[in-house]
């Protein structure tokens, strides 16, 4: 028997600027950008109306402004975002307590235990775009199908502000035309790979033998992708539950890992994953990095302490070892385009227990000397920011780590603990 479209996929449609265009009345309808200038910066975000003229995230603020002579820069209101989220999903919890929130904007629901009551998974998708639109402000698209990819393309395809509904035994039908880069986990480059092949559509890739898709694209990206474009998708909606990770990545473009580069980004993603850490009384043993040459070669390696840390200074250290490590003997001329640290086997740690005195110190130990001093540190600049804000204190290699045109109240929001 083939599953009904039982599970639904809810994304807010241009959130933040649709978050901006909600706030002051008079953007509604007018091209707008998140960050940047006409002079420069990076557009973080735009509305649908400053997006048909090529508008994008990422792109420089002058390019936004030559390609929308109209558009209109506002700073963003950072501390509005998470709340109205927030509110959003409250509206999803009232059909369903089967949520998977993926990002700040957007979350799989599991509707087939609520058709009785709410009707069929059509019904529940247009009450939610009703109630977001009547109780929040915001428009919101929604896709339903028997899987959560096809779901999350539906909701793509959906967009602006609609909903798109992949009833059993049409999913071929549908998916089939699409362009391959709707699809998850597929980004410019993947799409540019595929393309050289002649493969552009969904379809197309459904048809291409599994194993040439391995050799392009890797064993583990070639055969998921290639499953997915055959509609094998047995993942289930997943409670967010307890965070099992915390983590932070920032990409660089095409650089040499000079020490006073890996330095100087290390101890900025070490910032923002210990004050996140911090703020919910938690701390971890295994660190974690990831280091992406160019190419799209990516190396991970990992550390297990003997205690849990929080600390921006020990994560920096090890963090810094591990990734000089996975670079270990690459050539002079090798470059990076990414870093990523993450800290996982997480525990409570609301104090730090001091140790005795034991030699030789160990400052990476939470309860030596070093560590113990490291935490109130941290603590005291984490509560000058919470008084003063995030620029008001900081480490100075972190501080010269922060990108120019990406604010870190920006970034967070789309960093979600795993």
């Amino acid at each position: 028997m083939t599953a009904g479209p039982s599970i639904l996929h809810a994304d807010l449609d241009a959130f933040y600027a649709s978050v901006e265009q909600l706030l002051e009345p008079t953007l509604r309808r007018r091209p707008v950008a998140v960050g940047g200038s006409a002079r420069g910066g990076v557009v973080l975000a735009a509305s649908y109306e400053a997006k048909v003229h090529g508008v994008r995230g990422g792109m420089p603020g002058w390019q936004a402004a030559r390609l929308c002579p109209d558009l209109v820069f506002v700073r963003g209101h950072f501390d509005r975002y998470r709340g109205l989220a927030d509110r959003v999903m409250t509206v999803l919890g009232d059909f369903t307590p089967a949520i998977q929130r993926i990002s700040i904007d957007e979350a799989f629901l599991d509707v087939s235990g609520s058709v009785h009551l709410f009707g069929t998974p059509a019904s529940i998708g247009a009450r939610i775009r009703e109630r977001v639109r009547a109780e929040v402000g915001l428009p919101i698209s929604v896709g339903a199908a028997s899987t959560k990819h096809l779901a999350k393309i539906a909701s793509q395809v959906a967009k602006p502000d609609g909903l798109v509904v992949v009833q059993p035994g049409r999913e071929r039908e549908f998916l089939d035309p699409l362009p391959v880069g709707l699809m998850w986990g597929v980004g410019p480059v993947t799409e540019q790979r595929l393309a050289d092949r002649g493969i552009r559509t969904i379809g197309e890739l459904s048809e291409a033998p599994g194993t040439m898709v391995e050799r392009l694209l890797g064993r583990a990206s070639g055969a998921t992708l290639h499953a997915l474009a055959l509609n094998d998708d047995p993942r289930k909606v997943a409670g967010s539950g307890r965070a099992r990770s915390v983590g932070a990545q920032s990409a660089l473009g095409r650089r040499r890992p000079t020490p006073e580069l890996v330095r100087a980004v290390l101890s900025h993603l070490a910032e923002r994953v210990a004050s996140r850490l911090r703020a919910k009384g938690r701390a971890g043993r295994t660190v974690t990095v990831r280091v992406r040459f160019a190419g799209m070669r990516s190396v991970t390696r990992s550390h297990t302490l003997p205690g849990p840390v929080s600390t921006t200074l020990t994560l920096t250290e090890v963090a810094e070892r591990l990734v000089w490590h996975a670079i270990g003997k690459e050539d002079s001329s090798v470059e990076i385009t990414l870093l990523a640290v993450a800290v996982s086997n997480l525990t409570w740690q609301q104090a730090v227990q001091l140790e005795l005195p034991l030699q030789p110190e160990d400052p990476w130990r939470p309860g030596s000397a070093t560590g113990s001093a490291r935490w109130a540190l941290d603590r005291s600049m984490d509560a000058v920011r919470t008084r003063y804000g995030r620029d008001a204190v900081g480490y100075l290699p972190a501080t010269i780590g922060r990108s120019g045109g990406v604010p870190d109240d920006f970034r967070e929001l789309a960093e979600r603990d795993v």
